[in-house]
């Protein structure tokens, strides 16, 4: 009775093992057809990388030289060269000739597009103002430093 119990388990084991070894091959082969499928894909990703490519970010710093409200466009002198980026309203109406700037932008058609114009003078403002209250607090730390001690301490 032990034997033929043991023969069944063995069977079962053998069986088990040559299922799943089948079924790892039917996985093997089925991908083959899905990377077919997978392949139109990756040449659409391409593209669209390209367009990412091509839309890359660039930063210019420096003095805006002229603001054309009609054309909606700044011009920023880098330091390599002047760069017309094209801006919002919004911008166009805070950044005035004089102002100097850090902009990004990307290129696209021959055309550059301002993701984000910052004002390095209003920073600049913002930091001295920040500077006196520092110095201001100093002192009211030097007239709290002297503390007696109660006896016993």
């Amino acid at each position: 009775m032990k034997k033929i119990i043991a023969l069944i388990v063995a069977v079962l084991f053998v069986f088990a093992v040559a299922s799943v070894s089948i079924a790892a091959e039917e996985k093997k082969a089925a991908p083959a057809p899905a990377k077919k499928e997978a392949m139109p894909a990756e040449k659409k990703a391409e593209p669209m990388k390209e367009k990412k490519a091509a839309a890359k970010v660039m930063s210019v710093s420096g003095e805006v030289a002229a603001v054309d409200a009609a054309a909606k466009t700044i011009t920023v002198k880098g330091k390599k060269a002047d760069v017309v980026i094209a801006v919002d309203d919004k911008t166009l109406a805070d950044v005035k000739a004089g102002d100097k700037v850090t902009a990004k932008y990307t290129t696209a058609d021959g055309k550059n597009t301002a993701k984000s114009v910052v004002k390095k003078a209003a920073a600049k403002k913002m930091g001295k103002k920040a500077e006196p209250a520092k110095k201001e607090a100093a002192p009211a730390e030097k007239k709290a430093a002297p503390v007696k001690k109660a006896p016993g301490y």
